[in-house]
């Protein structure tokens, strides 16, 4: 009996050791994702209409009348909503008024969101940012490319948007059906496209990096972009109107708001192949949710502070002594100032997402009629007590467009 007992012992000891070092690395797994106590979105999202702040509104309506802005805003300051709206049509068409909840396409703002997984991706050991493409996609036709080159648009790749649509028109393609990030590195691999200048030359903002970046999440994730961006950034931080949206995989976009382009409602976008590729953009989302994702990311809900830290450095040089570019991040710094933000401009929609790290101020304004109106938000920055982000603003000329 002694014997049999004795070799129980040596059979389990193994075992509970396996069973041990198993919850250990469970454990650890759920201690690097979760690094602060979930939002109370009730209490963040919380809003009275009457509470409104009186000062904003008047600029915002003012900002309607004379420059037609149409789209919704929101103003939070130290984690608090003082000002929020919907304010004009969804769809001109069909006279569909907006509604604060409704969803928008983020166009560039996606960027923001696809340089974060990334960065989860590395402080999980899954990649590294001086990770050459090629480690990903051997038949990349690119040498020297690394994904802190996409992160900072210092890769000198050409624009894809351009390169993919040239091909589908001289060759007369379907182009109601959507393009995935996969046929689109497909069609860089195959047809070799020149590229603008060799990688690090310079700053060079456009959509490839970013499309290629959600292309290398989807293949070491082994899920789909959208899918991940689900289980990694939305529901973390309680993104709960927040999705991936690609017309390679829906027929119609399941949302409500129409894009209209040329500042006239007679255009309104219809979704085409290009709306297939994501990560530079694809993702719908609403004013609430972004502020949601603004304060996830203050509370380490989503990476460790020295990741967010870095990402915030700008790594280019300075555009009129104040604006630059850091991973997935537009920056303005001046003496005592930091705002990150990112400007997004895509069939139809245009939109700027500002977070004043200084002051603790979010400000989203998120447009469907694409005009003018959000290069005159001088009034606005300086109603709401931050720094006016215009870089024309820094040397008198006139006004100029970041996307």
């Amino acid at each position: 009996m002694r014997l049999v007992y004795k070799s129980l012992v040596v059979l389990t000891a193994p075992l509970l050791l396996l069973s041990c070092s198993s919850k250990n690395k469970n454990k650890d797994h759920a201690q690097s994702q979760v690094t602060a106590k979930p939002l109370d979105t009730a209490a963040l999202l919380a809003y009275n209409p009457k509470n409104a702040d009186k000062k904003i509104d008047a600029v915002m309506q003012e900002l309607h009348r004379t420059r037609g802005f149409n789209g919704n805003v929101l103003v939070a300051k130290k984690g608090k909503i003082v000002y929020e709206k919907a304010i004009g049509w969804a769809d001109y068409l069909h006279r569909d008024s907006l509604k604060i909840g409704s969803q928008f396409e983020l166009a560039s703002v996606t960027k923001t969101m696809t340089s974060t997984a990334i960065l989860m991706l590395m402080e999980r050991g899954k990649l590294k940012l001086d990770d050459d493409v090629k480690k990903f996609f051997p038949d990349f036709p690119y040498d020297g490319v690394t994904i802190r080159l996409l992160l900072t648009h210092r890769s000198g790749m050409m624009n894809y948007v351009y390169f993919i649509d040239d091909i589908y028109r001289k060759n007369h393609l379907n182009q109601r059906k959507g393009l995935t990030n996969a046929e689109a590195m497909k069609m860089i691999a195959d047809n070799k496209p020149t590229r603008f200048n060799e990688p690090n030359k310079r700053f060079l903002y456009n959509n490839s990096n970013f499309m290629v970046l959600g292309s290398i999440i989807e293949k070491v994730s082994g899920m789909s972009y959208a899918q991940f961006m689900q289980e990694n950034v939305f529901k973390p931080a309680s993104m709960a109107h927040t999705h991936v949206y690609s017309k390679a995989v829906y027929d119609k976009i399941p949302v409500d708001v129409v894009g209209h382009d040329r500042g006239q409602w007679r255009y309104s976008v219809v979704q085409n192949f290009l709306d297939g590729p994501v990560g530079d953009k694809g993702i719908y989302s609403t004013v609430g949710d972004l502020f949601l994702f603004d304060r996830a990311l203050r509370a380490g809900l989503l990476l460790k502070p020295a990741t967010l830290d870095s990402a915030y450095v700008p790594r280019n040089p300075m555009v009129h002594g104040h604006f630059s570019y850091g991973y997935g991040w537009r920056t303005f710094t001046a003496p005592g100032q930091e705002v990150i933000y990112h400007t997004g401009w895509w069939h139809g929609f245009r939109h700027i997402y500002l977070r004043d790290m200084k002051n603790d101020i979010t400000v989203v304004l998120l447009t469907n009629l694409a005009n003018g109106s959000l290069l005159k938000l001088d009034d606005l920055f300086n109603t709401v007590g931050m720094p006016v982000v215009r870089k024309s603003a820094y040397n008198g000329n006139g006004d100029t467009s970041d996307d």
